[in-house]
């Protein structure tokens, strides 16, 4: 594998030395912002990759966010316990049912999805070519990481 020349591994480095930080706190935020909501950070999770990708088994979920099947399933059975998912046949997997947002889930993660949005729209000093290029090199960075097997939960 070659690396680019033009970009230094220690600024690499320095990415990954952010990134701990801004997970942590935005994870927190998540938090406290899910409490008021009624969800926690899994369950708001999962109820955001149903919003994005339509009805998914518990299975693609976990891979998905790199999370264990384990840990995904008592987070979907925590949301259809407050009733906010469901699940239904499968009609390409007859043993893994396919999870979706129910009305009331879809509210609730559309309801989330707004005030995070409202948080992040005051950034100030960032343009939209400088967000691409960060997706652009943090997408590079997980992928470098590909083979790396996320376990437990």
């Amino acid at each position: 594998m070659t690396g680019n020349p033009d970009v230094p591994a220690e600024r690499l480095a320095d990415v990954y030395d952010l990134v701990g930080p801004l997970y942590r706190r935005v994870f927190r935020k998540v938090e406290l912002d899910g409490l008021a909501a009624g969800l926690s950070v899994g369950v708001r999770a999962v109820l955001d990759m149903l919003r994005r990708h339509g009805p998914m088994t518990v299975p693609q979920l976990g891979r998905a966010q790199s999370l264990s099947r384990q840990f995904v399933q008592r987070m979907t059975n925590e949301a259809a316990a407050l009733g906010l998912v469901e699940a239904v046949p499968n009609p390409t997997h007859k043993r893994s049912s396919l999870i979706r947002l129910t009305d009331a889930g879809e509210r609730a993660i559309t309801a989330v999805v707004e005030r995070e949005r409202a948080e992040l729209g005051r950034i100030e000093g960032v343009t939209g070519a400088q967000v691409e290029t960060c997706i652009h090199v943090l997408t590079r960075m997980l992928r470098l990481l590909d083979d790396v097997e996320v376990e437990g939960d």
